[in-house]
């Protein structure tokens, strides 16, 4: 009797990783060469950051970024109205029994990388990281090693 292949973990399988690491590839490449006959989306210089994929493989959902992050929401508007298209060309390239559908989101992880760094430079912040360096080197051998 074969194995239940559903996972209980929380995060996504090796396959969804995989099939949206492909598709984040595909569609860069199909970004960066301008396949796409819209010139509002072509005028836009996109990054793809990230591809997740539903349990299925059926919905993909891409985040992306204008260079400099201007004009994004009008960039995610234009990659909307072509994902059809977009879906089209991916689908040429990739060896998939159903091509999923696109959806597009704004990536807005450089933000939080942003305020990641302003938290950490800040005063308090610095104050408590070296209070507690201090107290980790007065520590006997063996006890930082947990």
């Amino acid at each position: 009797m074969a194995k239940n292949s559903i996972s209980s973990g929380a995060g996504p399988s090796q396959r969804q990783l995989r099939v949206g690491e492909l598709i984040r590839r595909t569609l860069s490449d199909v970004l960066a060469r301008a396949d796409v006959h819209d010139p509002d989306l072509n005028r836009h210089a996109i990054t793809v950051g990230e591809v997740s994929l539903s349990n299925d493989l059926k919905v993909a959902t891409a985040y992306v970024m204008t260079l400099g992050g201007s004009d994004a929401q009008a960039a995610i508007t234009a990659l909307a109205r072509n994902k059809g298209e977009l879906r089209h060309l991916i689908g040429k390239q990739l060896t998939l029994k159903y091509t999923p559908d696109l959806r597009f989101r704004l990536d807005e992880t450089f933000d939080r990388l942003d305020e990641t760094r302003r938290l950490f430079a800040d005063e308090r912040v610095q104050r408590d990281l070296v209070a507690r360096d201090e107290d980790a080197g007065d520590a006997p051998a063996g006890e930082n090693d947990r």
